[in-house]
Formats: structure tokens, sequence, C-alpha cells
């Protein structure tokens, strides 16, 4: 039932003993429940959204709940007005008030269109339990044009009490959703070609958590039968473009959008712009993707465990053929990663497996990494060697690392070789790690990165026309093998600071934050100071290159074994760059 323009809530009845626990639930799940208002043990009404309302008769449908189990539906709640006399009524919002938001922004409302309810789905998301009340969430689903996305989400972000911005858009198998044509509550409705599945949080969930804690006695309104309060739905307005939301495809196969705050992308655009400088003038400013770090870092921000390579041997002539560039990036990654507790490993050639576990341990010891990330090396055995690394026992279907990460790793060029930049043939130092990157194009879920500096990279094929183009000796050394984004840095190392500084950006964004959480439990701005102490800093990455040193690990341009990468001075190069980027992160 709709009242265009009035605000309309969701009603819960509850035996009073019950009630403090579940405004808990409430507040501890405020997008699928904000509360509106909780009356007082037998008070049937709330003056504070209707003048004259009395909750017995002012819902079309109730459903009466026995022990977990819904017993039947009435007209009216008056034969149970003894009983109510110890109940509590909980008045939560209503996506049904947005409607008219959205209809305002010149967005079809296709269960309006289409003269039906809204589809509601349970979700394998779980809300953050109090006491009795555990369940996972409830969304409802409207199909929206993919040209208006960011309209939708702008529409409704700022109405909290109608639930917010959308908590997920795309794929609906995300949130274990399996079938959008068979909704778990009210009606399907027919997507439109063109149309995205965007899902907002809903108020149902409070119905599953009352299932779930199996009082004996609850009512609900039916899905759909809402309260209709006297409120009227104001008109949306933004205090700054910190809360001004953008959406952003970061995945095709399964399809996936992710929300961030203006501020929070311009500041990664930012980042992007400062490792794009180069300072080894090799031509790079042809090879720029723009906004690349930034949809990168917001699929590295969904994913929960992560493969890191790294390693060019471009000193073939030297023991260990390791340059320094590289190595410094991929901790970087790995110790953000860390903080935001994902899971995170780190994939070389078996050949320098002892030369890495010596960083590792001693980046441990330096308070570059909490603890060890564990360290694997990855051999070409047979045609399904790549999915049984990348898959639990091959499945495609149950893959271990939702993105990998390749930075300054060497990459097969078209001919099937490794080259480096002076185009001197290294495939015999080189494990073939590409093949891990190119099963993942076919693996849903499964989303990669590379970062590189000239074009001959794992993952650089994304761009190998322009590295052809633009870099010496492009047309023999350039990376075969794409990845799904592709950062250039004038130094790569620079890249893996920027992703670090990128990551810790989009945490400590709250429209970000609120969209990760899928607006359950608590927001985790709490942890910025453990995000903020894994960034890094001049004094790690200083103590860092002197340990590379110490190990024999060159620069990769001149050979030398001084405090410089890619033959340019740590000092005022290097250590600039970082300050720099922390400056960005922090402003």
């Amino acid at each position: 039932m709709r009242h265009v323009g009035y605000k309309q809530a969701n009603v819960l009845i509850l035996h009073k003993s019950l009630a403090d626990d579940f405004e808990k639930f409430c507040h501890a799940n405020e997008g699928p429940l904000p509360l509106l208002y909780r009356s007082k043990p037998g008070d049937w009404k709330c003056p504070s959204l209707s003048s004259d309302s009395d909750i017995r008769t002012d819902c079309l449908q109730y459903r009466v709940y026995e022990h977990g189990a819904c017993t039947g539906s009435l007209k009216s709640l008056k034969e149970y007005s003894e009983q109510l006399k110890n109940m509590v009524t909980f008045y939560l919002g209503c996506s049904f008030s947005f409607e008219k938001a959205v209809q305002n922004a010149g967005i079809p409302v296709r269960n309006v269109e289409q003269k039906c309810n809204v589809s509601m789905y349970k979700t394998a998301v779980p809300c953050y339990s109090v006491s009795a009340f555990c369940c996972n969430l409830v969304v409802t689903m409207r199909p929206i044009p993919e040209s208006k996305l960011e309209a939708a989400v702008l529409a409704t972000c700022e109405l909290k009490e109608a639930h917010g911005a959308p908590i997920h858009v795309g794929d609906p198998g995300l949130l274990g959703i399996q079938d959008l044509s068979k909704p778990d509550y009210g009606d399907p409705v027919h997507l439109h070609p063109g149309d995205i599945p965007v899902f907002w949080a809903c108020g149902v969930t409070g119905i599953e958590a009352i299932i779930n804690c199996r009082t004996p006695l609850a009512f609900t309104h039916s899905p759909g039968c809402m309260f209709i309060t006297d409120l009227k739905n104001d008109n949306v307005t933004f205090r700054s473009s910190r809360e001004v939301p953008q959406v952003h495809c970061i995945s095709q196969d399964p399809l996936h959008y992710s929300i961030v705050s203006a501020e929070a992308a311009q500041k990664i655009k930012t980042l992007e712009t400062l490792i794009g400088r180069d300072p080894g003038d090799r031509g790079i400013i042809h090879l720029h993707c723009p906004d690349e770090l930034l949809k990168a870092c917001l699929s590295i921000s969904h994913a929960q465990s992560v493969l890191i390579t790294t390693g060019f041997p471009t000193h073939f002539t030297y023991e260990p053929p390791e340059e320094n560039d590289g190595p410094p990036g991929a901790l970087a990654i790995a110790a953000i990663l860390q903080a935001l507790q994902k899971e995170v490993a780190i994939v070389t050639d078996q050949r320098a497996m002892n030369l890495n576990r010596k960083i590792i341990e001693e980046a441990v010891q330096l308070g570059i990494l909490k603890r060890p990330v564990p360290l694997l090396s990855y051999q070409s055995k047979s045609a399904d060697s790549a999915l049984m690394f990348l898959c639990e026992n091959g499945n495609p279907r149950r893959p271990r690392f939702d993105h990998l990460i390749a930075i300054e790793r060497a990459g097969m060029a078209a001919d099937g070789n490794y080259y480096n930049a002076r185009k001197v043939n290294i495939k015999h130092l080189v494990d073939p790690i590409d093949e891990l990157f190119l099963a993942a194009q076919s693996l849903p879920g499964v989303t990669t990165t590379g970062v590189g500096d000239g074009g001959n990279e794992l993952g650089m094929g994304k761009i190998k026309d322009a590295v052809k183009k633009h870099i010496k000796n492009g047309d023999v050394i350039a990376c075969d093998v794409a990845a799904d984004f592709t950062i250039v840095a004038g130094v790569s190392n620079w890249g893996g600071y920027a992703i670090a500084c990128a990551l810790y950006i989009l945490s400590t964004c709250e429209v970000h934050d609120r969209y990760l959480r899928k607006a359950v439990g608590f927001p985790r701005l709490s942890n910025k100071m453990v995000w903020l102490s894994a960034l890094p800093s001049v004094t790690k990455e200083e103590k860092l290159l002197k340990t590379l040193v110490q190990h024999g690990v060159r620069s990769g341009k001149t050979a030398s074994l001084e405090m410089e990468v890619d033959g340019l001075p740590f000092y005022n190069t290097h250590s600039l760059m970082i300050e720099k980027l922390r400056e960005t992160t922090q402003q």
C-alpha cells in the first residue's frame, strides 16, 4: 500500500521483557532497522509519527507469530488488547518512503510501474546479534537502469530513516540470493533490458529476528501493509562532497559495483597523479590509465583473500638477479591488508624462496609487517596446474583468492619469453606465474591488478599497444598478459605505496565502510590508528631498502648496491614521494 510523499513504517510488537534487547538490535543494525519510535507497554499511539493513531487497526493487515511460526493474518489486533497491555510497539523506517524521491530524480520505479509489491529476499549476510535476536539481513530489490545508478544512490543515501543508500549493486549471488524470480516476501519484479538489480536493506529483517528468537507471541505488519505516518518525505540536501556518493563498476563477472564518497575518490585520483610522474623519462605518460587505482582498490577492498607476486630478475649476471623495485611495494600492500584483517600470501620464483623468506622475516622485525606472510611458489606441471593452485581441489566455484596483484613482476611477452628493459631474455630465471593471471580471467569473482613502470611487467598486456608504440624496445619486451586493472607508476614501488594509501582512504570513508558491511554492525573507523600505523613511512622504507642492499638486491637501472631504486636516490626522490602520498592520504 503506497501513500506517496508520506513516511511509512514497518511495525513489530513484542513482549516488554524483550524490548530493550530489540532496541539494541536495531541500533546495531541501523541499515535494515532504523528506529523511528518505541512505544511504552500497552500504548497504542505514537504521537511523534501520527496525531490520532491506534496501532491495533492502522495497518491494513497484520501477522501473528507464535514461538517463531506465523500462525495467521488479521485485519485488526483488537481481540489481543489484553495481551498488548504487556507489549511494546517498534516503528521502523521503510523503503517505500524513498520511492517518491527516486521518482523525483527521474528514475523509474519498476514495482510501481508493474503495480506490484517490491521484491524482498533473505540474504546470507548475518546481522550483528544482540542476545536472542540474530538473523540474516533481508533486502528489497529495485531494478535501476545502469545510467541512473548514481542518481538512485544519490536520491536515497541521505534518507537514513528509509534505509539510506543501497547495500549492494549487481549480481544477487554475491548476497547469497539464488533466483530473483522467487522472492521470499513480496512479488517478483521484472527487469527491463539494461536494468541492474539494486538492493536496499529492508525492515522485514526484524520479522526474521522475531521468527528466530521464537518468542511465545509477537505481531508484525504483513509485508507491504505498512503503517502510514503523518510525516512528509523531505527533499535531500548535501552538507559537503564528503557525503556525495559515486558508483563504480569493479567487476563484470559477477557484475559488481561499489560505492565511495566523492571526497575519497578525489584523494585517490590525487595519489594516481602523484605516482604518474616519470623521473626516469621512460615515456610512461603514454601508458596512463585514468581511475584504475581507484577501481583496483575498490575491488581489493571487497576481497577477503589476496595473492601478491613480485620479482624481476633483471640482473642475470649477478646472484641474486633480483632488483629492489617491487618487494618494498609488495610488502607495503601486504602490511595494509594484514591491518585490514584480510588474508594475504605472496607467490614468487622457486629459486628466490630463501631470499624472500629472509626479507619477510626482517620486515616483521622492522615492524613493517605484523606477522610473516605465507610464501608460495608455482610450477606448471599440467594443463590444470593454475586452476589447482588458485582453487580448492581445482573447483572454479571455490577460489582461494579473490584478487591477484602483480607488482614489478617479469611478464611474458607475445613470443612466450620474458625480457628486461634492455631486451635480454631472462626466461630461465622466471617461473610461469603469468599462468595464474591467465587462469583468473575465466574464474568468476577473481580479479587481477598489474603494477608496472615500463610495460614489460605482468598485467601490462592491457596497454601493450601503447607500450609497443612509446616505450624503448616495446615491440619486443611488451608484456602480453593483461590484468583487469593496470596501475602505471614512475617507479613500481610507488604504485604499491599508493595502493596501501588508497585502501586506507577507502577504509576510513564512511560511505564505503557502510557499503562494505552492508549497513549492519558498527562502523569500523575505531581501527583507524591501526591502519595508519601499517602505511609505508620514510623510516620504514629506508630500513627495508638497507636490508635489501645487505642481501645483494640491486637497483634496477644501474645494478648498484646503493640507497637507490631504478637509478633514483632514496633520499629526496623516493622519500619525498612517500611523504607526499602520506600527506594526501591524511588530508
